[in-house]
């Protein structure tokens, strides 16, 4: 078996998709030992790798690079428009695995896997940019018309899926959920920016700030906790600074709190490992998650989570954190007071997060793919000759 894998967002700066596809294919490298593997840095016609160089290339006779392009513009029209050679240009490949939200067209003979990551460019508008959800919404369409196979990295992604595309086969949807990439015995290191910080001794929050993530509603609830409990530990964040630092310099302003937050931007793997591992709980009140791979994370190196009982997050958090309505800042406020004055609850959610995150694992998401690309090929195409393009209809062969 041949199979084209997307690995266009894997470089360095890698967030969601790229790790999902990074871990995978990594994971797949040891599962699967018989596949060979073409790897696409350059994947689809919204996206270009700023560095498709630093994509992940395993070792390997197994694995050989897929087609670059020089210009942007070269990739975008080999995949609006693709050539009559589409195919043997892509490795000839049994199956193609699209990662990056870019469903392609043009396969004739291989079968296309979806990732399906999540939804949420369609429930708010103001979560996303007007390009964005233009991009997404058009490859999560082609795939609910094209794709062989949906990859749903959730339950509640499947779900919300199928409620939009209601034709959609529903039993060629799969479930492959993500896991997480630390280990309690890796490798960690402290932060530059988190020098004068103490082990248990301040909130944490990962993610790129942006509506979706909610930051607005934690400020709101951790200057509610230090004006109400006279707390004094910081709050953390840690990731990209998104397109609203203009707003969240205002908001800390006007609650009192900007000096007593530490932002540390971009960190590595072994400096995100330490903030998780050693800080009092993690605070993810998020308003909608595909995953939530942040708590995954979290939890898998111990740490105490308060998270939102929306979405995705319940199925991943289970009974290792505390749930609470991402709406209700008091609700948010009174679990942070919680937590801050209960030891015995920390050390219970702690171990309980720990025993959590043992239920996922890559080696287990490699293996329900790998089973899911021999599972397709066995399979007739699920649209017939609409994926070829000479049927305008939107309903799946079932013959």
């Amino acid at each position: 078996m041949k199979i084209g894998f997307d690995v266009s967002q894997t470089g360095a700066g890698k967030a969601g998709c790229g790790f999902f596809a990074a871990a995978l294919l990594s994971a797949l490298a040891e599962v699967d030992t018989t596949s060979q593997y073409v790897l696409y840095p350059a994947f689809g016609d919204f996206f270009r790798e700023p560095h498709p160089e630093k994509c992940l290339d395993p070792a390997g006779s197994r694995f050989h690079q897929g087609p670059r392009f020089r210009r942007f513009w070269d990739q975008k029209h080999f995949f609006r428009q693709p050539p009559e050679d589409f195919e043997a240009r892509l490795g000839h490949p049994d199956i193609v695995h699209a990662n990056n939200f870019f469903c392609p067209t043009g396969l004739t003979r291989a079968r296309l896997v979806y990732t399906l990551y999540d939804l949420s460019f369609l429930v708010e508008p103001a979560w996303t940019t007007e390009g964005n959800r233009t991009g997404c919404f058009d490859g999560l369409f082609r795939a609910a018309t094209q794709a062989d196979t949906v990859l749903s990295i959730s339950q509640y992604s499947r779900d919300h899926f199928l409620r939009i595309f209601p034709h959609y086969p529903k039993e060629r949807i799969v479930v492959a959920p993500l896991a997480s990439r630390f280990k309690p015995d890796g490798p960690q290191e402290r932060p530059k920016a988190a020098a004068q910080l103490q082990p248990d001794g301040f909130w944490l929050c990962v993610g790129t700030i942006e509506p979706r993530k909610n930051h607005e509603r934690l400020f709101a609830a951790y200057a509610a906790w230090r004006r109400e409990t006279g707390g004094t530990m910081p709050l953390v964040l840690a990731g990209g600074k998104g397109w609203l630092m203009d707003d969240v310099a205002r908001t800390v302003a006007e609650l009192g709190i900007a000096e007593h937050l530490v932002f540390t931007g971009y960190v590595t793997d072994a400096e995100l490992a330490w903030l998780y591992a050693s800080c009092h709980a993690f605070l993810y009140p998020s308003l909608f998650e595909g995953f939530g791979l942040p708590v995954l994370e979290a939890m898998s190196l111990g740490a105490a989570v308060i998270t939102s009982d929306t979405t995705s997050l319940p199925e991943v958090a289970g009974d290792a954190a505390v749930l609470v309505d991402p709406l209700d800042v008091a609700g948010l406020t009174a679990a942070m007071t919680m937590l801050a004055g209960n030891d015995a609850l920390r050390v219970s959610l702690r171990q309980r997060a720990l025993t959590r995150a043992e239920l996922f694992s890559w080696e287990k998401t490699a293996r329900i793919v790998a089973d899911t690309y021999a599972r397709v090929l066995g399979l007739p195409p699920a649209w017939g000759e609409v994926r070829r393009g000479t049927l305008p209809c939107m309903y799946p062969h079932r013959g």
